[in-house]
């Protein structure tokens, strides 16, 4: 017997969601999750904390890109790190409405006091193995996309 679904019921709302990861290989089991899940969502990346502020600011060649409803964050990035980005993010009253999971292979547990002390809004650990980190990605979207209610 299959889910009954309430046609009543309003459908996820697709939001752009931006993944700030250097490793192409998490980028690329990102988009892997997003596409087997068949997540309705847009997925943007960038490839450090230089690039993410200027995404999230629309400058230079990120002029016209979305505003994303949820930021998938590493903490350990090139040029600028994760906790530098969080910080502006959280500081500026345009952006800190935005969610942010902290999205890193650190269990350091100064990694997650610090990341909450910046105001992230969950701190999740990558696992490893492919199969689990698509399910984390399928959960982490479910619930920021389809149980919580975001600020439009």
């Amino acid at each position: 017997m299959g889910e009954m679904t309430d046609p009543t019921a309003p459908m996820p709302s697709i939001i752009d969601v931006l993944l700030v990861e250097d490793d192409p290989g998490d980028v690329l089991m990102t988009r892997e999750a997003f596409e087997e899940h068949k997540l309705r969502n847009n997925l943007h990346v960038v490839n450090d904390g230089v690039e993410a502020v200027s995404f999230l600011r629309r400058e230079g060649e990120y002029a016209d890109a979305p505003r994303p409803g949820l930021i998938l964050l590493d903490l350990n990035l090139p040029r600028k790190d994760g906790r530098e980005v969080l910080r502006e993010i959280k500081a500026d009253e345009a952006l800190r409405a935005i969610p942010v999971v902290v999205l890193t292979t650190s269990e350091a547990e100064e990694d997650v006091l610090r990341s909450y002390d910046l105001h992230a809004n969950a701190y999740v650990t990558k696992p490893v193995d492919f199969e689990r980190f698509i399910q984390v990605v399928q959960q982490i979207d479910d619930f920021f996309v389809t149980v919580v209610k975001l600020p439009h």
